[in-house]
């Protein structure tokens, strides 16, 4: 993941949005299954979001993508 957060912003905000839609097939159509999130895995998925996200300065950070959401991201994720 380091190596992506040399990139330019959109880049980095197409792939937090390519993150967050793994997220949101993985707890609904996907069943929860771990092949379909980017990361391989729901810790290390929800690691490179938030590293993703604080890669952003305060005042570029994703309207559509809150810190909130994360952590909801992650208490649907790990604690099921």
């Amino acid at each position: 993941m380091n190596d992506f957060l040399k990139y330019n912003d959109d880049f980095r905000y197409q792939l937090l949005k390519r993150l967050q839609q793994d997220c949101a097939y993985y707890l609904g159509c996907g069943n929860r299954c771990k092949k379909y999130l980017w990361s391989g895995n729901e810790k290390d998925h929800i690691q490179d979001m938030k590293k993703l996200y604080n890669s952003f300065n305060f005042d570029k950070k994703p309207e559509w993508l809150t810190w909130h959401d994360i952590l909801e991201y992650e208490r649907k994720m790990l604690n099921a």
